[in-house]
């Protein structure tokens, strides 16, 4: 199963393959470790099908715990920094029978847990004799939905050999993103460079410390860095791409870019927890417009909204309801609009404001305030209204802090602003009626919007 990533590994040992705390960990030193855990988890008890909680970062461990834990045939439970407020629930919603932390200093220590019960899904991957991996949803509206995959269907894609990139490990250890850059990237020979801190300044530094190749990220992450003028201040003239997902794109901000970096390519992605992240294909550099799918995945639109049918589709929630139709389609609950086999991604359909029977997508109206300079963050949310149904409403965070001896005066005069903006830009509908002004960031720890 693994045999494809470690003949990689042995051909490539004297490359780097983790930069972490600035510190180089070639191919060598990984394969070291991964054979060292092999040999030591059953000890642990995780043997063949056990739950097991792996508390961690990109670190070289990390790493090698992962692929050992796949080669063990065990369940993962990746978590992180961000999800540990939340971990005691995760793990009775897994049942997690192990825990395995590793610390700030890449030291690594375990606990035993003591399950009560199993989950049914697992019996399919106990009786295939498959890995699986467990990951949770943001929960930014609800509940953390847990997605069980079998590790067999998500690693299949990365045996076709792609190119050799040095990459920001940007994304986290427990988000879709982060797993599939870490596997894109051992797969190939290359290189995941680690950021201890996910501030525009501290990745670009290490962009340009390190030579980095590809930036995947988040457009939240990019508008900052594009507010911060943090490109300025480091030398980016290694970087060959940068990808984005996770949530629309501001086409001001996709822009900006395109100008600002023309030798660098700007490539849309799409994936989701449940399905993994699927080939995508812009129309063209400067474009929203993508097609996504390729081989293993299928996809429909269904009342405006994007289905996928996907070979590495997950097995199913720990937690939830299935999502899928009686046909085997994921609704991804993403508004898109279509042109030939090119989609746009609207926003998501829980998002969408109903005002008086007209549809404001936020991503729309959030794009037009996002043009003014005054303005760092923008989240647009709907609220209800007794006359209309819902008001179009927009927190913003002002790009330079309010002077305190003239906030209010400054916050009217931005507001108007804003408002001014809107009703010459957009239909009188999608103007928002109440703009607030907030300090706080708008956004989570993943770098994702935070939407109400």
């Amino acid at each position: 199963m693994l045999e494809f990533i470690l003949d990689t590994w042995k051909s490539n040992q004297s490359s780097d393959a983790v930069i972490w705390r600035n510190r180089a960990y070639d191919y060598s030193t990984l394969l070291r470790l991964f054979n060292e855990w092999k040999g030591r988890l059953p000890d642990l008890g995780a043997t063949p099908g056990s739950v097991v909680v792996l508390d961690a970062e990109f670190s070289p461990n990390a790493v090698a715990l992962f692929f050992a834990l796949v080669d063990q045939n065990c369940i993962l439970v990746p978590l992180t920094q961000a999800s540990r407020k939340r971990r005691d629930d995760f793990i009775k919603i897994t049942n997690a029978g192990i825990a395995i932390s590793v610390g700030t200093n890449d030291e690594v220590t375990s606990e035993q847990l003591h399950p009560v019960g199993d989950q049914p899904l697992y019996t399919v991957l106990r009786e295939l004799q498959h890995p699986g991996l467990i990951l949770f949803s943001s929960g930014s509206t609800g509940e953390s939905k847990a997605a069980l995959h079998d590790l067999v269907s998500l690693l299949e894609k990365f045996k076709v050999r792609r190119q050799t990139l040095r990459a920001i490990s940007f994304l986290l250890y427990d988000h879709i993103g982060g797993v599939n850059t870490m596997l894109y990237s051992l797969a190939n020979g290359g290189c995941i460079i680690t950021v201890e801190q996910r501030d525009p300044d501290s990745v670009l530094q290490a962009v340009e410390n390190h030579r980095a190749e590809l930036l995947p990220t988040s457009p939240t992450f990019l508008n900052l860095m594009l507010m911060s003028e943090a490109y300025k201040r480091y030398d980016l003239g290694s970087l060959r791409i940068i990808s984005y997902g996770t949530e629309p794109m501001p086409e001001h901000t996709l822009t900006r870019l395109h100008q600002l970096f023309p030798h660098i390519t700007l490539h849309q992605t799409y994936g989701l927890s449940e399905l993994g992240i699927l080939q995508s294909r812009s129309r063209d550099p400067n474009s929203l417009w993508v097609k996504v799918g390729g081989e293993g995945f299928e996809t429909r639109v269904v009342d405006g909204v994007l289905q996928i049918k996907a070979r590495s589709s997950m097995l199913g929630y720990l937690n939830a309801p299935s999502p899928f139709t009686d046909d085997g389609w994921f609704d991804t609950n993403d508004m898109v609009e279509v042109d030939g086999e090119y989609l746009r991604i609207l926003g998501r359909k829980s998002d969408l404001i109903n005002v008086g029977g007209e549809k404001v997508y936020p991503a729309e109206v959030e794009n037009v305030i996002q043009e003014l300079e005054a303005v760092a963050e923008v989240t647009v949310y709907g609220e209800q209204n007794a006359i209309t149904g819902n008001i179009v409403c927009a927190d913003i965070t002002p790009a330079t802090p309010l002077e305190s001896s003239h906030e209010t005066s400054q916050e009217k005069e931005l507001v108007a602003l804003v408002k001014r903006h809107c009703r010459e830009r957009l239909q009188r509908f999608k103007v928002p009626l109440r703009v607030n002004v907030v300090s706080e960031s708008q956004h989570t720890e993943r770098f994702k919007k935070v939407r109400r």
